[in-house]
């Protein structure tokens, strides 16, 4: 029997439990789990309150969604969707530098940074179709269609003289400026190792490395990057954006290759004055026109106008500012959210170039700032001083005339 004075203690004893450093041969041991079969069998005790017999604790009820947590995750989704979209546009523009020619890329005078300083930019598109197209123009070999496509020169048995240069644009971008500049097919200048004819001629000879050359000797300025239009390309593009919106001068009306009914795979295209909206295939089809075709019904049209290369180069600056004016629009900002990895893929295929996946977006953000220029046509113009009767139809450009372009494209 204890004594009276002494007390007994009231509850279990207070303890402290300490945890010991596993040992080295701990892993190799069967666990017991008999140990924890009884604590679950034991109430769970709450700090401050005394132990029940028989008291069970409530499992905790979930998270809810507050708008916080749910603002949160939306925003992690969203920025994830960004990342998706930027990696397939990188992935994209570096397939297609890979295609570019060699000698295309070492006549070229750029560097990677083109968003802080202003530089220039080749945008050519050719007169080939593929080889199973309708259209005349097309039924070339595989192989040389695919050395067109890559900028490459004429080599292998395919025919110099066959794919000539169809469009010639300088886009200076970078430094907050974004300014076009076409040159007319048919102006005459130096061709290297050939004499002198037609601009365009140079790319049939030597491929985009000559173009490039020719272009640099013709305007006395030097050529940073290069963009050679894909045909399926490009329409895919403008399809992934939604169209673009073009506003025509005067109504036109025309059927390329024979028109749609015409046997040969061409198109037909009818457009009103003023704002028109255009899908890929109408798209191209209008940056294509040369000579218009009479257009139904009364009111003045660009058949009856005249319509020449200097329109069609003007309808060609119209959609590439038109493709600009999707993708920079802030309304269109949800649109492209959406299709966002579908036009970061899409939009380097258009073009084989030497901007890969550091040049090319810089690229679109200079577009961005730069804004947009009216269009600016070489030998546009009665005081342009330009004859357009030069030898074998072509149109010799004084070097006033050639001044006055570089200046402006260079924002002197």
């Amino acid at each position: 029997m204890p004594p009276d004075d002494e007390q007994q203690p009231q509850g279990p004893p207070e303890y402290k439990v300490y945890r010991s450093r596993r040992g080295l041969l701990s892993r190799l041991r069967t666990p017991d789990l008999s140990g924890l079969r009884e604590l679950r069998k034991r109430p769970a005790k709450r700090p401050g309150r005394e132990e029940r017999p028989g008291r069970v604790e409530r499992p905790r009820p979930p998270r809810r969604w507050t708008g916080r947590r749910a603002l949160k995750w939306a925003g992690i989704g969203a920025a994830a969707w960004i990342g998706l979209s930027f990696l397939a546009f990188a992935v994209s523009a570096q397939l297609q530098a890979f295609k570019l020619d060699g000698d295309a890329k070492a006549a070229l005078d750029g560097d990677p940074l083109l968003l802080p300083t202003a530089q220039t930019i080749l945008v050519l598109g050719t007169d080939a179709r593929p080889i199973d197209t309708q259209e005349p123009g097309g039924g070339a070999s595989e192989e040389c269609y695919e050395q067109q496509a890559r900028g490459a020169a004429p080599h292998g048995g395919c025919s110099p003289g066959q794919f000539r240069a169809d469009t010639l644009m300088l886009i200076r971008a970078g430094g907050g400026a974004f300014r076009k500049l076409s040159i007319p097919r048919d102006v005459y200048a130096e061709i290297p190792n050939q004499s002198p004819t037609k601009i365009n001629a140079a790319y049939a000879y030597g491929g985009a490395g000559a173009q490039i050359e020719a272009v640099e000797g013709f305007l006395g300025i030097e050529i940073d990057h290069v963009a050679i239009i894909d045909f399926t390309g490009f329409q895919d593009l403008i399809d992934a954006v939604g169209g673009v919106v073009v506003d025509v001068p005067n109504k036109l009306c025309a059927d390329i290759s024979g028109g749609a009914g015409g046997g040969q795979g061409g198109n037909t295209l009818r457009l009103g004055k003023g704002e028109n909206t255009l899908d890929g295939e109408r798209a191209l089809t209008y940056a294509r026109i040369r000579k218009p075709s009479p257009c139904p019904g009364t009111g003045r049209s660009a058949y009856a106008l005249g319509y020449d290369d200097f329109d069609r180069a003007e309808a060609q600056q119209a959609v590439i500012s038109g493709i600009k004016g999707r993708l920079t629009d802030p309304l269109r900002l949800p649109y492209n959210f959406v299709k966002g990895p579908i036009i970061g893929w899409a939009a380097p295929q258009a073009f084989v170039g030497d901007m890969g996946f550091l040049t090319m977006p810089q690229l679109v953000l200079a577009a961005g700032i730069g804004g947009d220029s009216r269009a600016d046509v070489l030998c546009r113009g009665a005081n342009s001083g330009c004859d357009l009767s030069g030898p074998d139809g072509s149109i010799e450009v004084p070097d006033s005339e050639r001044r006055r372009a570089v200046n402006r494209l260079l924002g002197r």
